[in-house]
């Protein structure tokens, strides 16, 4: 056996105050809501899912993020039966996408293999089908997944699929407006299984859909407004056109977070800063619509 078996059943960032989330999953419990399907040839027992604490084994330090260390998706090499074309999918919901909303997930390989390498292969595939979207059928079948966002490691080859969590990202281009679409996570690799020259884990974490905002201060000044400023003890947050407010946060100068009001309202919002130091800072508000900032003057 040269792969090792479990023993129990189985780059750019994006600036979160530059963006409006659309969609994240961390895989704290696996969603119920998204889509497997194997197409290996010959199918294998395996599929994507939960990692437990016996993957940690061959993912040093478990999750990218998330409430656990196996807060992360996975898929390995028993995805197909002995030897074969491993086809593995995971398919989010349906997302209502727009071209220049950017799409990232962190992914990392496992090595059960010991000081042996072996060569892995993941694909982000889109449909623009939505909920109505065909499944791929068959290890070469793509289904409605006919646009390939991007590939880790599509020469398989044993160095470039990274061993460490790794950002991906895709910025969506050529759809003709909003449109209903499903992302697709495929574990693809040829002469993979047990028995096969390649494949190993793979695992995927930290998915997110975002939005960018051009300029969070015109954001801001466009959909709210600050009332007194500068400010003695408290300032009035309101929010204009129905935007609804989702947290306000207070940033010194340097950076960090001294204030923050968590809240889901149309409505004005007081913020007490009171017991800070006089000086400036920025109030950054998190809404449905996307991030803003703005300078406030403490006395």
């Amino acid at each position: 056996m040269k792969k090792l078996l479990l023993s129990i059943s189985l780059i750019c960032g994006l600036s979160a105050s530059n963006a409006q989330n659309l969609f994240t999953e961390n895989f704290d419990v696996f969603p119920t809501t998204w889509t497997k399907t194997n197409q290996s040839s010959p199918v294998g027992t395996n599929n994507w899912g939960a990692a437990t604490a016996a993957q940690n084994a061959y993912f040093a330090g478990g999750a990218f993020n998330g409430n656990a260390d196996t807060s992360y998706a996975f898929s390995f090499f028993q995805s197909v039966n002995n030897v074969g074309t491993i086809s593995n999918w995971l398919i989010t919901p349906s997302i209502s996408l727009q071209n220049g909303d950017i799409i990232s997930f962190y992914s990392r390989k496992g090595l059960s293999g010991g000081a042996t390498v072996y060569a892995d292969r993941l694909e982000m595939r889109l449909s623009t089908n939505g909920a109505f979207s065909a499944d791929p059928v068959g290890a070469t079948g793509l289904g409605d997944y006919t646009t390939l966002a991007l590939t880790i490691n599509p020469a398989l080859n044993t160095v470039d699929y990274p061993t460490n969590w790794t950002l991906f990202s895709y910025t969506v281009s050529g759809l003709t407006g909003p449109t209903d679409c499903r992302v697709a996570f495929r574990y693809f690799v040829t002469n993979g299984g047990i028995s096969g020259a390649n494949s190993d884990y793979v695992a995927i974490d930290a998915v997110s859909v975002d939005r960018p905002v051009a300029n969070t201060q015109d954001f801001f000044a466009g959909n709210f407004a600050i009332q007194p400023n500068p400010v003695n003890d408290v300032f009035t947050l309101s929010a204009k056109n129905g935007v609804s407010i989702e947290k306000v946060e207070v940033v010194d100068i340097n950076g960090r977070v001294v204030s923050q009001v968590n809240a889901s309202t149309t409505e004005a919002l007081q913020v007490n800063v009171s017991d800070l130091n006089s000086g400036v800072y920025f109030v950054r508000v998190q809404s449905d619509l996307g991030v803003g900032t703005s300078k406030i003057i403490k006395k």
